[in-house]
């Protein structure tokens, strides 16, 4: 089935990650508008083979592994050499990974008035816990907004 991004949910994408990351303790989500239609945004964001790397701090290469309808299975490899195994949901405007040890939350919604409002969230899970290291998440969250500015052109380096 295909969601238009505008319209996933009565919520909208990026309330439903307030939500979602609400129910883990030590999240944070980080969010910024940025002048681009949401499209073009989540095009960038959506590309877990390809660009995701680039603007996630931490990530390497992600290679996808099955995706049936929006359920995704993904292998994941860390700057650091670290590798995950992600499973989650990743449809228009909207994606949730997890793995033992990682959380990943992302979300695209049009902005009144114009632009995109990007939210995500995610950090070192906690195994067997709804929890999230919270050491660095903000930081590092804001970098990949600031990358993902980059890579939309929309920064100093793209």
């Amino acid at each position: 089935m295909t969601y238009p991004i505008d319209a996933v949910d009565a919520v909208g994408a990026v309330g439903r990650l307030r939500i979602m990351a609400a129910g883990v303790r030590g999240a944070r989500v980080v969010e910024r508008v940025l002048p681009a239609p949401v499209e073009e945004v989540w095009a960038l964001m959506s590309d877990l083979e390809g660009e995701f790397g680039r603007f996630q701090p931490d990530m390497r290469r992600v290679r996808v592994l099955r995706m049936t309808g929006d359920r995704v299975e993904a292998l994941a490899r860390s700057k650091y050499g670290l590798r995950a195994h992600f499973r989650g949901v990743l449809r228009p405007g909207w994606c949730w990974l997890q793995s033992r040890f990682l959380i990943i939350g992302m979300a695209a919604a049009p902005e009144p008035g114009g632009g995109t409002r990007v939210a995500l969230t995610g950090g070192v899970r906690v195994p067997g816990r709804a929890a999230i290291v919270p050491l660095g998440t903000a930081a590092e969250l804001a970098d990949a907004l600031n990358r993902l500015e980059a890579r939309l052109g929309l920064g100093e380096t793209a």
